[in-house]
């Protein structure tokens, strides 16, 4: 399978009045043709840091791209310049962010919303674009598209605003698209509806998704591979499948073991993963989840691990799999 983007050793700092806050520590992973990457982990994890460096939407300063390549279709996006970026942001590459009713423009219909993207991105007149701004209202399974064009943000409801939201991102055909929980504010039936709204529109496509989230059960919904976060590195990734079924690091099990399932015992509380994440001004010198974990060895306290094949198509950042490691530590 073909990347459509490959990020390598990316690291972004904030500078503020309290000291350099390390956000993403050489993050690794890649995203393929058609395919659907899941980012997880605690908020903080640095997962929405890692989605808009991609897209460059951090403001610099504050924001620092220290050192790493963000490659799409082979191009280094970090070495773009803001003029050329313009031209990929919602044309090539789009986004769907957290908070639909904070991200539509009150002020705006719809439909010249959807218009704004497609007028920059392709030679065409106003009338062809608000035949196509109905045709992606039509497309996301919004009622009435031709009178819904003309409605504001505060006449739909919060699942046809997210809708709306899933159209503007998808109005130029982009090869990627990246959602940054785009369910969170939704109820169940409504997040059902979009998760299968997306798998549709991705199969129709062809387009490659990045999903940010939290919810281990949105993931197993849509996702292909899982990418997990913690404090600011990947502390594993893999393919669903042997994610759920065999967790490697134990942050990742940790996340499993807090989610309710519908065969345990009633009277069984959840299994919270105690303590807090590190503060990523200072953060530790070994591996970031060493004060969290209940497998801790002494070389995990000064050494970071690095992320390496535990599996086929599994990759764990954790000692417990370094044959070295497990000699020479006691637990």
């Amino acid at each position: 399978m073909k990347n459509v983007l490959e990020v390598k050793d990316l690291h972004v700092s904030f500078h503020t009045y309290a000291g350099e806050v390390k956000a993403v520590r050489g993050v690794n992973f890649n995203v393929g043709e058609g395919e659907t990457v899941a980012i997880v982990g605690e908020s903080g994890s640095g997962k929405s840091v890692t989605a808009k460096s991609i897209m460059k939407l951090l403001p610099s300063p504050p924001v620092k791209y220290k050192q790493g390549t963000i490659a799409f279709q082979g191009k280094n996006l970090l070495d773009v310049p803001e003029k050329e970026m313009q031209r990929i942001r919602g044309n090539q590459i789009s986004m769907i962010f957290q908070d639909p009713m904070t991200s539509l423009n009150p002020t705006s219909k719809i439909g010249s919303q959807i218009m704004e993207a497609i007028l920059k991105h392709n030679d065409m007149s106003k009338k062809a674009a608000v035949e196509k701004a109905i045709d992606m209202l039509k497309l996301v399974g919004i009622p009435q598209p031709d009178k819904r064009v003309n409605q504001y943000p505060h006449e739909f409801s919060g699942g046809m605003r997210q809708r709306a939201m899933i159209a503007m991102a998808l109005a130029c055909n982009p090869r990627l698209l990246i959602a940054d929980e785009p369910t969170t504010a939704l109820d169940v039936t409504i997040q059902a509806q979009i998760l299968e709204l997306m798998k549709k529109i991705q199969k129709e496509t062809g387009t490659s998704i990045i999903l940010i989230t939290h919810d281990l059960g949105v993931v197993a919904e849509v996702a292909d591979r899982v990418v997990v976060m913690y404090a600011g590195q990947v502390v594993e990734t893999g393919t669903v499948k042997e994610l759920f079924a065999n967790p490697q690091h134990p942050y990742t099990i940790g996340l499993l073991n807090s989610i309710p399932r519908l065969d345990m015992d009633k009277k069984q509380p959840l299994s919270p993963i105690i303590g807090t994440p590190p503060d990523l001004i200072d953060p530790p010198k070994g591996c970031p989840f060493y004060a969290r974990c209940q497998y801790a060895m002494r070389v995990c306290k000064d050494n970071d691990p690095d992320l390496e094949e535990v599996k086929p198509n599994q990759l764990a950042a954790c000692w417990l799999h370094h044959p070295m490691a497990q000699q020479r530590a006691s637990v």
